[in-house]
């Protein structure tokens, strides 16, 4: 992918922004990280991601009563053991109720494909408003060469 930058000590790729989005656009299961009553909660979310923004259907709970106007982050990640690699990007901005009509941005937003598998009618729609994407992506170790297996 062009515009990846390497730090060779780590040996890990730091993603450009375009990377960063074509990856954000090429799955569909992420992570939701929010405080709830001051401690970190992780949640996954079926998403679609678009004009800078993730947006996620919920239902009523957690999410729908505390993430909205807080600060959040995203997560995606893959690891391809076929290819050797691994991947990770993180969004951080401003989660956003857009359930109800608004102007056209949360319309346009409510109009993407996104199906949750999660059960429960999920008819809540959030949106994250990015603030700042960052990503990474390094290589795998060979199978059986794990370099934590001496700490089991």
């Amino acid at each position: 992918m062009a515009g990846m930058k390497t730090l060779p000590k780590e040996g890990m790729e730091v993603l450009s922004n375009d990377d960063c989005e074509q990856l954000l656009g090429s799955s569909s299961l992420g992570r939701l990280a929010l405080v709830v009553n001051g401690e970190p909660e992780v949640f996954p979310v079926n998403y679609a991601f678009a004009e800078g923004v993730v947006v996620f259907r919920t239902a009523l709970g957690l999410k729908l009563e505390k993430a909205p106007l807080t600060k959040v982050a995203f997560e995606v990640d893959r690891v391809d053991t076929a290819h050797g690699i691994a991947w990770s990007v993180v969004v951080k901005g401003t989660a956003y109720d857009i359930s109800t009509p608004g102007d056209h941005l949360p319309e346009r937003l409510r109009r993407l494909a996104v199906h949750p598998q999660a059960p429960g009618a999920g008819k809540a729609w959030m949106a994250i408003h990015a603030d700042s994407v960052t990503g990474r992506r390094f290589g795998l170790p060979p199978v059986g060469k794990t370099p934590w297996l001496h700490l089991q």
